[in-house]
C-alpha cells in the first residue's frame, strides 16, 4: 500500500488486512516498516502486517484524552448537590466516628415529653424527621434557601412549621425545649428568652479545632483564638450569662478519614465554614497535592470534636 509506505512513522492508523478465515484490523501508531511489511503498535502490542495482505489503510485522529482519576473525582464531587444535611454521598468514601451519646436518640426522648419545641438551624430536617415522636407544637428554623425548601417538604407531613430566618422570631416563654445540632452560632440570650421557666436547651455542637488537620492543610496554621473559639467552656460561660444553668456537658474527639479527594471536595462544599469561600478553582493546587498524598499514603486522617450541652432555664 502506497499510503503505508509514505506516512510518517508515529502516525496513528487503522489497517485492515487478511488473515485465515477473513479480515481483521490493527489500530495504533505506525512504528516501523521495511520493503514488505509495516508494524502497528496496538493496545495488544506490536502487530506486523504484510503489505500484500492489506485491503484498507487510513490515518485516524488520536484517541480522546482520558480524564485522570483526580479530574474524575473532583468533577464528580463538585457537581453533586450539597443541599440538606444528609452525608450519605460519602458512604464508602469517608468515615467519621459518631459520639457515644447518640444525639438523635436523646433528642427523641426529650421531644416525646414536651408540648412545644423549637429546632434551630434544622438543615434539611433529617435529624428532626428521624425522631419517632414530635410534640403538638413543633417549629424549626433554617436560613439557607435550599435547606428551607428541603426541610419544609420533609417536615410538613410531620406537622412541623419551618421558618426561613437566621433569628428566633418567636415570643417570650413559648417553648419547653429548644434544640440545635451543630449550630453555626448559639444565640444564648434569645434561646433563654423563648424558653418557658423549667424549659431546656439541648444541643450537640462542633468543638474546638474540629477537623483542623484538613483546615490547616488548605489555610495553613490557624491562630489560637480560631482553634479554641468553640471550646465548651465558652459555651458554659455564655449559657450562665444568659441565665441558664448547664445540667449536662460531654465532649469527645473522634477519628475522621477521607479515602479520596472527591470526599474532601464534597465535605468542604457542604460544611462551608471549614474553609470559607472554598471553590475547586481557587484551591486546585492544594487539592492535587492532597490527592497525591492520599494515593500514596492512604486515607487522610483528621479529628472531629463534638460536645453535648444541656442547659435549663430556672
Amino acid at each position: 500500500m502506497k499510503l503505508l509506505r509514505e506516512l510518517p512513522l508515529g502516525t496513528r492508523v487503522v489497517v485492515r488486512y487478511r488473515i485465515d478465515g477473513g479480515f481483521t484490523d490493527a489500530l495504533g501508531n505506525l512504528i516501523a516498516r521495511d520493503d514488505t511489511t509495516c508494524t502497528v503498535d496496538t493496545r495488544r502490542g506490536p502487530v506486523v502486517v504484510a503489505f500484500d495482505a492489506v485491503s484498507l489503510a487510513k490515518p485516524v485522529p488520536p484517541p480522546p484524552t482520558r480524564k485522570s482519576r483526580f479530574d474524575e473525582l473532583v468533577v464528580e464531587a463538585d457537581a453533586v448537590s450539597v443541599d440538606g444535611w444528609d452525608f450519605s454521598w460519602l458512604d464508602g468514601r469517608a468515615t467519621e466516628t459518631r459520639p457515644s451519646w447518640g444525639y438523635q436518640r436523646l433528642l427523641g426522648e426529650r421531644l416525646a415529653g414536651v408540648q412545644a419545641a423549637l429546632d434551630l438551624e434544622t438543615g434539611g430536617g433529617e435529624v428532626l424527621d428521624g425522631c419517632p415522636s414530635l410534640p403538638p407544637l413543633m417549629a424549626a428554623t433554617e436560613s439557607w434557601p435550599p435547606n428551607v425548601a428541603r426541610a419544609s417538604e420533609l417536615l410538613r407531613q410531620r406537622g412541623v412549621v419551618v421558618v426561613a430566618t437566621e433569628g428566633i422570631p418567636f415570643g417570650d416563654n413559648v417553648f419547653d425545649l429548644v434544640s440545635s445540632r451543630h449550630p453555626v452560632t448559639t444565640a444564648w440570650a434569645e434561646i433563654a428568652r423563648v424558653l418557658r421557666p423549667g424549659g431546656s436547651y439541648f444541643s450537640q455542637q462542633v468543638g474546638p479545632a474540629s477537623v483542623f488537620e484538613l483546615v490547616e492543610f488548605f489555610l495553613g496554621p490557624q491562630p489560637a483564638e480560631g482553634r479554641n473559639s468553640r471550646h465548651p467552656d465558652r459555651a458554659v460561660k455564655a449559657a450562665g450569662e444568659a441565665g441558664l444553668e448547664v445540667i449536662d456537658l460531654r465532649s469527645e474527639s473522634l477519628r475522621t478519614e477521607f479515602f479520596d479527594i472527591g470526599a474532601v471536595v464534597y465535605f468542604l462544599r457542604k460544611v462551608i465554614w471549614m474553609v470559607p469561600g472554598f471553590t475547586v478553582e481557587q484551591y486546585l493546587p492544594k487539592l492535587r497535592e492532597l490527592h497525591e498524598l492520599i494515593e500514596r499514603d492512604g486515607p487522610f486522617v483528621a479529628h472531629t470534636t463534638r460536645f453535648l450541652i444541656e442547659a435549663r432555664k430556672p
